[in-house]
């Protein structure tokens, strides 16, 4: 019938114009089979990698002052409130600060705990002129605490060579600062191990 021959010819010129490549051959052999599969290749997506958000260099943050105290800011009174807010969060970290409770238990909370507005006192130290400084501490890195003290005074004190005690309702907690060479946030996930006597 005419119309076959019309479908013929139009499924002909279909795979002529969709496969240029293929000969005449193939294609009659194709259209012999009574059947045409017409395979479909999708163009490959491709990914978009996401840009990371970056952050500050130490350098620029240090050019940027980001972590300065400024001087009119270095007040004890200021951050008076920032101790009471951390007194709070140790009872809740230990649940209540109990005189049944035990020792090395407080101990290990301590060790990890956030110690940003927490008032210690270098009790010994390799260089005397730090012993005796009292303070907040307002910023902890890995090697100094910055502390205000009751004078209005930032002092920078470095952990290392140095031990600070805190005392919170009645419970005293020594910081040897040669074993604690952390960041707060890497702190916080380190397993201390007991050890019997430390040395400066």
């Amino acid at each position: 019938p005419q119309g076959s021959e019309k479908a013929k010819t139009f499924v002909h010129a279909f795979l002529k114009r969709s496969m240029p490549k293929m000969k005449d051959e193939a294609i009659q052999d194709m259209l012999t089979r009574k059947a045409v599969v017409l395979e479909h290749y999708p163009k490959r997506k491709t990914k978009q990698k996401r840009k990371k958000a970056k952050g500050f260099t130490a350098k620029q943050r240090r050019e940027l002052r980001l972590f300065e105290i400024e001087p009119e800011q270095q007040r004890y009174a200021i951050f008076l409130p920032l101790h009471e807010l951390w007194k709070q969060y140790i009872r809740d970290l230990c649940h209540g600060l109990k005189p049944d409770a035990q020792p090395h238990m407080i101990q290990g909370k301590l060790l990890k705990a956030d110690l940003h507005g927490a008032i210690v006192t270098v009790t010994k130290s390799k260089c005397p002129s730090y012993v005796g400084i009292t303070g907040i501490i307002l910023q902890e890195f890995k090697h100094v605490f910055k502390i205000i003290t009751k004078e209005d005074k930032l002092k920078v004190v470095p952990k290392l060579n140095n031990v600070f005690s805190l005392e919170l309702d009645g419970f005293i907690s020594y910081i040897y600062g040669s074993k604690f060479l952390l960041r707060a946030s890497e702190r916080s996930a380190k397993k201390f191990k007991l050890k019997g006597t430390i040395d400066l």
